[in-house]
């Protein structure tokens, strides 16, 4: 249901897009949002954007990540600014359904970013 790309190696400062592809009948009502999981700790919330494209981001990332919509290719993508070490993990797409999102709910396989000099 939901495919990531973008993924990869990049220096600390560096920018780098990630993009999740959904199919229309998610892309169009559902809550998208990226999680990111570090090695040895949980997975965090990263950013969402609700259907009505309301946004909310984790505080490590205010101001450098930022996540949208492309309603014609019912793309998320996440951009991805002055990166650090910190931010390195393996990303999540995801989806949830905006009534019952602990019952429907979709993830991503995943996308390495390794932000490495």
């Amino acid at each position: 249901q939901l495919v990531e790309s973008g993924g990869g190696l990049v220096q600390p400062g560096e920018s780098l897009t990630l993009s999740c592809r959904a199919t229309a009948s998610i892309f169009n009502t559902y809550t998208m949002a990226w999680y990111r999981q570090a090695p040895g700790r949980q997975r965090e919330l990263v950013a969402r954007i609700e259907a009505s494209g309301t946004t909310d981001y984790a505080d490590p990332v205010k101001g450098r990540f930022t996540i949208s919509r492309d309603n014609a290719k019912y793309m998320v993508p996440l951009q991805m600014n002055n990166l650090n070490s910190e931010d390195t993990a393996v990303y999540y797409c995801y989806a949830e359904h905006p009534v019952i999102p602990t019952v429907i709910n979709y993830w991503g396989q995943g996308t390495q970013v390794t932000v490495s000099s």
